[in-house]
C-alpha cells in the first residue's frame, strides 16, 4: 500500500463518504477479508484519537474498532500480503502500523 508498506496493521479504511463508522467497519471487513455482515457477532467502537505522522505530513483520526466474528475463514483482497491470528500480547513482536499499540491499548485495556 501507499502508506506504511511492510508494517502490520488492523483492517483499516478511510471514512471518505456519509457512511457511519460501523458500517465501514463492516464494508472494510467484506471487502479485505470476505467476511459478510452474517458472521458479524458485535461491533465496539473504541476511544477516537489522533495519530500525528510527520513523515507523510498528516494528522489520522483512528477510530478504534473491535469486530466479533464467527468464522476464521479469510479470504484476503489485494491491500494485503498475509495475515495472522494472534494474542493481542503477542502483537508487541510484530512491527506494528505507528499508532496501532494505542488501538490495542483502547481496545483491550479491560481484556
Amino acid at each position: 500500500m501507499k502508506f506504511y508498506p511492510s508494517y502490520w496493521n488492523g483492517i483499516s479504511g478511510f471514512l471518505d463518504n456519509e457512511r457511519s463508522v460501523a458500517q465501514k467497519a463492516k464494508d472494510e471487513i467484506k471487502e479485505e477479508l470476505g467476511i459478510e455482515e452474517k458472521d458479524i457477532i458485535t461491533i465496539y467502537e473504541g476511544e477516537v484519537f489522533e495519530q500525528e505522522e510527520p513523515s507523510y505530513n498528516k494528522t489520522w483520526l483512528v477510530h478504534p474498532i473491535l469486530v466479533d466474528v464467527n468464522t476464521d475463514k479469510i479470504t484476503l483482497d489485494w491491500e494485503a500480503q498475509k495475515y495472522e491470528w494472534i494474542n493481542v500480547v503477542d502483537a508487541k513482536k510484530y512491527k506494528l502500523l505507528p499508532g496501532f499499540d494505542k488501538v490495542l491499548a483502547t481496545l483491550f485495556s479491560d481484556k
